[in-house]
């Protein structure tokens, strides 16, 4: 039997969805589709490429190779296919949106989506600012913010969850820790949740540090971590270059993931906010898999 000249779009969804987020209970509630019906999508995939696209890895489903290779390019159709109709609808559209990301997308994440946004989007003032988590959700609350991508509001009622991403010790490429060696820190000021928690990880497990640069912003991080001057303890997202993710160091346990939302402080959304949160909520392409 010859495989069929096209893939089903709303398939490929289904299958990118149960992917980024987890599985298929998770994507099935994201779609509003019943569990059962995302299986089924799986399995019409399946019999498209003639191969199993996952097998399962204790409690977990992997991708096989030809998973990850169709994977791959799911991603691709769908956002070009998102775009499209995006750009479609954009020339009707007018009027402001203001979005504001924590530092570590901006170097990354940010300008792509933003030269996406206002591809499809052309007559729209998009407005991005850049600052800690705290800073921002104030701003949302003040409504100086329409929508807010960040860490550390999970307690809000407006928190719609973006994406899971680990949390991982960063240094510049090919640096590793050595056992009891001296750790420089190079973190943002007081109060900072990854700057305090490599402090108490450090702490409990008895390897000394110093914090040796305080940087204003997640990119003065980057540039002195890149320089050499110490490690960083960040989320970990789509990294700039000469900057990897380390091994932790010799008697650390892992750490847990963040969560990062979409924040839009509960207000009635207009349709240019509408149309970016739509965008917001599409799982990303660059953040890659940490181990």
């Amino acid at each position: 039997m010859s495989m069929p000249t096209h893939f089903d779009l709303d398939c490929l969804r289904s299958f990118v969805a149960a992917q980024e987020y987890g599985g298929f209970n998770r994507a099935a509630e994201l779609l509003n589709r019943s569990q059962s019906a995302v299986s089924q999508q799986l399995r019409k995939l399946e019999c498209q490429v003639g191969q199993p696209l996952v097998r399962r890895h204790g409690r977990r489903l992997v991708l096989t190779p030809a998973g990850e290779t169709l994977f791959a390019y799911a991603r691709r159709l769908l956002a070009l296919n998102d775009e499209a109709m995006a750009a479609l609808r954009g020339h009707a559209l007018a009027g402001q949106a203001r979005l504001g990301v924590v530092g570590d997308f901006a170097e990354t994440w940010l300008p792509e989506t933003l030269a996406l946004f206002r591809r499809a989007y052309p007559q729209v003032l998009l407005e991005a600012s850049v600052d800690r988590a705290s800073a921002l959700l104030d701003a949302l609350d003040r409504g100086v913010l329409d929508l807010v991508l960040t860490f550390g509001g999970d307690g809000r009622a407006d928190a719609l969850p973006w994406r899971t991403l680990p949390q991982r010790w960063i240094g510049g490429d090919g640096l590793c820790f050595k056992r009891m060696e001296m750790v420089d820190l190079v973190v943002l000021p007081a109060p900072c949740r990854f700057r305090q928690g490599a402090i108490d990880r450090l702490e409990a497990a008895g390897i000394p540090w110093r914090i040796v640069f305080t940087g204003r912003s997640v990119a003065a991080l980057w540039a002195a971590v890149r320089a050499g001057l110490g490690v960083s303890f960040r989320m970990v997202g789509e990294l700039p270059p000469g900057i990897s993710v380390m091994d932790d160091p010799p008697g650390v346990p892992r750490a847990p993931d963040v969560r990062v939302s979409i924040h839009d402080g509960g207000r009635p959304a207009s349709d240019p906010l509408v149309q970016l949160k739509q965008m917001l909520e599409t799982p990303p392409a660059f953040i890659p898999s940490v181990g």
